[in-house]
């Protein structure tokens, strides 16, 4: 059972730190799109599209160097495609959800504007999380099957005892 409940305490604390960088990240978020909406005329889904970019910069970073720093590092143009790819994803949902209740409801009100985007930054963190760790920041070979192999190839050939000849 340890090595299943070792696999679920590295969850778990991918989990938390992936919570404290996106949460750091949903702060950034909010903070800039009040900021593009209070001091611009620009609409509400600009000004959200603009403060996600501004967010995805912040948590590329926390997320390579902190969350997700033991994770494979070869490859970093193809890691940066795809976590850019991925975000781009969930920058059309997040952004779609705000889009409908702004253009299809009518909700605009700066208070229904920062619900209903925290809502859809929350429906995109689900689709981020498991694609960013499924495809963008891959995992390395466990350290206990890296080790494992390390010592079958150590180990010297076990030396054969001598036939015994039978007359």
């Amino acid at each position: 059972m340890e090595p299943r409940s070792s696999g679920l305490q590295r969850l778990v604390r991918e989990v938390a730190k992936f919570g404290a960088v996106g949460g750091a990240g949903v702060l950034v978020n909010l903070g800039v799109f009040n900021l593009v909406r209070h001091v611009s005329d620009l609409p509400v889904v600009r000004a959200s599209i603009i403060a996600t970019v501004v967010a995805i910069v912040f948590n590329y970073v926390g997320f390579r160097y902190w969350t997700y720093r033991d994770r494979d590092k070869n490859g970093r143009t193809k890691e940066l495609t795809l976590f850019l790819l991925f975000s781009a994803i969930g920058l059309v949902i997040e952004n779609g959800v705000l889009y409908l209740a702004t253009y299809g409801f009518g909700w605009d009100s700066p208070l229904q504007s920062n619900v209903f985007k925290f809502v859809g930054i929350g429906v995109a963190t689900l689709f981020r999380f498991w694609s960013y760790r499924t495809w963008v920041f891959r995992a390395l070979p466990a350290r206990e099957t890296v080790a494992s192999a390390e010592s079958i190839l150590g180990r010297e050939p076990a030396k054969r005892a001598p036939k015994q000849r039978v007359p």
